[in-house]
C-alpha cells in the first residue's frame, strides 16, 4: 500500500508538471500562430524567396509546437489512466469497514 501511495504522489506531481508544460505550450502556440500568419502574409505580399523561407520556417515551428502539445496531452492522458488504475487497485486492496 505504501508503494501505491508513493506512486500516486509521484503521478500527481508528474501530472501537475505536464499541465504546466501544456500551459506554456498553449502560450507559445498562440504567439507562434501569429508569427506564422504574419510571415505568410509577408510572403504573399513581397513574393521574395527570403519571405517564402521565413514563412515556411514559421509554419514548421508552429507544427513542431502542435506536435509537442499533442504529445503532452497524450502523456497527461496516460498518467491519469495509470493514476485511475492505481486508485482502483488501492480501493480493491483496502479492507471493507463494516
Amino acid at each position: 500500500m505504501v508503494n501505491l501511495t508513493e506512486r500516486l504522489a509521484a503521478l500527481s506531481a508528474e501530472i501537475a508538471e505536464e499541465q504546466t508544460q501544456l500551459r506554456i505550450l498553449d502560450e507559445q502556440l498562440t504567439f507562434q500562430a501569429e508569427v506564422a500568419d504574419d510571415a505568410r502574409i509577408r510572403a504573399l505580399v513581397s513574393e521574395t524567396p527570403l519571405a517564402d523561407r521565413e514563412s515556411r520556417t514559421a509554419a514548421d515551428d508552429l507544427q513542431r509546437l502542435e506536435r509537442s502539445r499533442s504529445e503532452s496531452l497524450r502523456r497527461v492522458a496516460e498518467l491519469r489512466a495509470e493514476q485511475d488504475a492505481l486508485l482502483e487497485r488501492m480501493l480493491a486492496e483496502s479492507p471493507n469497514p463494516r
